[in-house]
């Protein structure tokens, strides 16, 4: 069995160390009968699109020379003449922005200049170059030296490609990789007006009337508004997930996905494996799988989230958490609802939390949602839903962040107050008011409720550790409690705590639940162990639950 290269992202050391390779060299076609001069595709993140860009590096450089060897058996060498030709003809400028960002504006200037110098480092050899004049190789050199200033640095790359044409007398592939995340990161951190200057500008240089460009491939996870940024560029196309072209270039397509269950023979996971990391919808494209996801499964066979933990996902989380209009749509989606809303395209992040048609299509276009249906085009009215079971994990994860911030951060500690000096009805009003505020985001099914709710107070409990040792579903008489709050001090007030959720086709009201749960108490015994123990000041607590309905009795 090959190896699996996780994290691999360039082609070359893929197919030299023989990892497992899924075939998308077709993408090399679809890019060459493309006829946009510049093309930005946008797909999620960890989708491949880092390794496509290393793919159509080496495909295309004139500088590599082994590059049939590299190709040797795939799709590509397949087609005909038009495209075999391509191989090696190209001068080629790789650049990535994934670390141009930083806390501050002066910071991510360094970083740009860290970027623009790997760049350069690749062609260092037109410092040899007599095609390249004197005064020209002192630019390269203050580049290399990152000695140069701010107007130097935004007008690095037509400078480069203008070298490159004149040294081979042929027209440049420009490939930029990662091209939002300097603008997502200023954002988050607060200087979003400065790096929106400096790349509208560096953009505009490169891009417009920049004769030395044969195309341009521009890849990132959102699309950001191209007035704000692109508008000297012209004949300039963008492709988002909404898009038919390029739909089967990223991520691991239903076919393909057989072939890789076939590879690795995990026939008997396959529907799990659908549940977790399929769903995702590119153009005409349905039955997308996460290839990160799959990659990671492929090595360590776990059914857990893989790709929501690859990033911090801090733009997501803050302008949910900011957003005043989307939490009840939120609810609606974790309960595995389609809901209908408007997607801009076109994302325009200053204000993004303000406008819910920016976060839907933000949402939609870095994997979070994907469509199901298309209701309305010209109004841009579509019907999304959750992904997969691991988006719906990081939704819930976001979720528990607004609980710790808006409820718990403010409250807890008064609420656990009031519990351990039997301040009871207060306790009460104020869990009431918490589980209104946390379940109306969450997905409690039938089943699993009462677990659910045992989860959440236990949760909650936490706050007591350094006065309670804090027990859960132990043995005790002739049962297992759910909760029992054993104090440090023998003296203190000591807890058992039961659930129970109403069930019409058992209990005709809430009340009859209750009476059954403390009937389970006493017939069990629970208390016993803390009798023993020497505690004598112990609280009995039932919490019956209907729903986001609440009632709690204590004897």
């Amino acid at each position: 069995m090959q190896g699996i290269g996780i994290g691999t992202s360039d082609f070359k050391k893929l197919r030299v160390k023989d990892y497992y390779f899924i075939d998308k060299t077709m993408y090399i076609k679809d890019i060459l009968d493309n006829k946009n001069e510049i093309a930005l595709i946008t797909r999620p993140r960890r989708f491949g699109k880092t390794l496509n860009m290393s793919m159509l590096k080496y495909y295309f450089d004139c500088k590599t020379t082994d590059n049939g060897e590299l190709f040797k058996g795939l799709k590509i060498m397949e087609q005909d003449e038009k495209y075999t030709s391509k191989l090696g003809y190209y001068p080629v400028i790789y650049m990535t922005l994934k670390d141009v960002q930083d806390r501050n504006y002066e910071n991510m200037i360094l970083n740009m200049k860290t970027a623009v110098l790997e760049m350069y480092q690749e062609h260092r050899y037109l410092l040899e170059s007599e095609k390249v004049y004197p005064e020209e190789k002192e630019k390269i050199k203050e580049i290399l030296y990152t000695r140069e200033n701010e107007v130097e640095l935004k007008n690095s790359v037509k400078e480069l490609s203008k070298y490159l044409n004149r040294h081979y007398g042929k027209p440049v592939m420009l490939l930029v990789d990662e091209y939002d995340v300097p603008l997502q990161n200023a954002y988050v951190e607060g200087y979003y007006e400065e790096a929106i200057k400096f790349f509208k500008t560096f953009y505009g240089v490169t891009f417009k009337d920049n004769q030395y460009l044969e195309k341009t491939v521009i890849t990132g996870v959102s699309r950001v508004a191209k007035e704000s940024i692109f508008s000297g560029a012209n004949n300039f196309k963008v492709y988002t997930v909404l898009d038919n072209e390029f739909s089967r270039d990223f991520g691991i397509t239903k076919e393909e996905m057989v072939k890789v269950i076939e590879d690795f023979e995990i026939q008997e996971e396959k529907d799990e494996i659908q549940k977790w990391y399929d769903g995702y919808t590119i153009g005409n494209t349905t039955g997308i799988y996460n290839p990160w996801s799959i990659l990671n499964y492929l090595t360590d066979r776990k059914l857990i989230p893989y790709w929501v933990n690859t990033s911090s996902n801090d733009l997501i989380k803050l302008i949910l958490k900011n957003s005043t209009t989307v939490k009840e749509k939120i609810e609606r989606l974790l309960k595995n609802e389609a809901i209908e809303v408007k997607i801009d395209q076109e994302t325009v992040i200053v204000g993004i939390e303000k406008n819910e048609d920016n976060i839907w299509g933000l949402l939609v276009g870095t994997g979070y949602l994907k469509v199901v249906e298309i209701v309305d085009i010209q109004k841009k009215l579509y019907k999304v839903q959750m992904t997969n079971k691991e988006i719906k994990f990081l939704f819930e994860d976001i979720i528990d962040d607004w609980f710790r911030d808006k409820v718990i951060g403010n409250d807890l500690n008064s609420i656990l107050k009031d519990l351990v000096t039997l301040n009871l009805e207060e306790f009460e009003e104020k869990f009431k008011i918490l589980v209104r505020q946390m379940f109306s985001f969450m997905d409690v099914g039938e089943n699993t409720a009462e677990n659910f709710y045992h989860a959440f107070v236990l949760g909650m409990l936490v706050g007591l550790k350094d006065s309670y040792y804090v027990n859960s579903n132990r043995e005790s008489g002739m049962g297992r409690y759910d909760i029992m709050l054993e104090p440090k001090d023998k003296n203190a007030n000591s807890f058992i705590m039961e659930f129970k959720v109403y069930k019409k086709e058992k209990e005709s009201t809430i009340e009859e639940t209750i009476a059954n749960a403390k009937k389970q108490i006493e017939e069990k015994k629970y208390e016993e162990s803390l009798i023993e123990r020497g505690f004598t000041n112990i609280t009995k607590m039932v919490f019956a639950f209907k729903g986001k309905e609440v009632k709690i009795e204590v004897y």
